[in-house]
């Protein structure tokens, strides 16, 4: 029963991460070790993902402490997922403390594309050769005034482009890819959350 309140209680106050499934606790235990996260596989992350929605469709009718059915209904969610409840509590610390943990599970839950798409062709050095140019892409883009690229500012993006070595169409190809696709978007996410330090 500890652990079925521990699961209600930290679930009471969820957030919701960035637009997916995924939410924190609002309270956390130790901080997570980097090999804690590396040790959480994808289809734990999918399993979590899971519950997480089922979990939250409870909590969002909890008012004040949740009931005894509540509770089960909670704990029943993160079971029926195939997790333990200490292995599901464990997964959401760590998705509360890790931005990359956070992006691996939109990752792994966004539809894959479709097998002869350009978006399905797409190698994860491409994407991180994207990414990079990206960046620097939109900085430049941030300074134009009037609509316009000046001469100057067009060389400086498609510079970006070429260092990052790809060439300017197939940057254009993927751009156009990453527009239309969730699965390009939620791996370019965790290539910039990795990006930032988180690892």
């Amino acid at each position: 029963m500890r652990n079925t309140l521990l699961v209600a209680a930290s679930f009471v106050a969820l957030t919701t991460a960035a637009g997916s499934s995924v939410a924190a606790p609002a309270v956390t235990a130790a901080a997570v070790t980097q090999d804690a996260a590396d040790a959480i596989s994808d289809a734990d992350l999918r399993a979590f993902a899971s519950a997480m929605g089922e979990v939250q469709t409870v909590a969002a009718a909890v008012e004040g402490t949740p009931t005894a059915e509540q509770q089960a209904a909670m704990a029943a969610a993160v079971q029926g997922s195939g997790l333990a409840i200490d292995r599901f509590n464990t997964i959401a610390t760590a998705v509360s403390q890790d931005p990359a943990l956070r992006a691996r599970i939109a990752v792994v839950t966004a539809p894959a594309p479709a097998p002869d798409s350009v978006a399905a062709g797409v190698s994860d050095q491409e994407l991180g050769q994207f990414a990079a140019a990206m960046g620097v892409v939109q900085t430049v883009a941030a300074r134009v005034e009037g609509g316009a690229a000046t001469a100057e500012q067009q060389a400086e993006m498609a510079a970006a482009v070429q260092n990052s070595g790809l060439d300017i169409e197939r940057f254009n190809t993927i751009s156009t890819a990453v527009s239309q696709d969730p699965s390009l978007q939620a791996r370019i996410a965790l290539i910039n959350a990795r990006a930032q330090g988180t690892r």
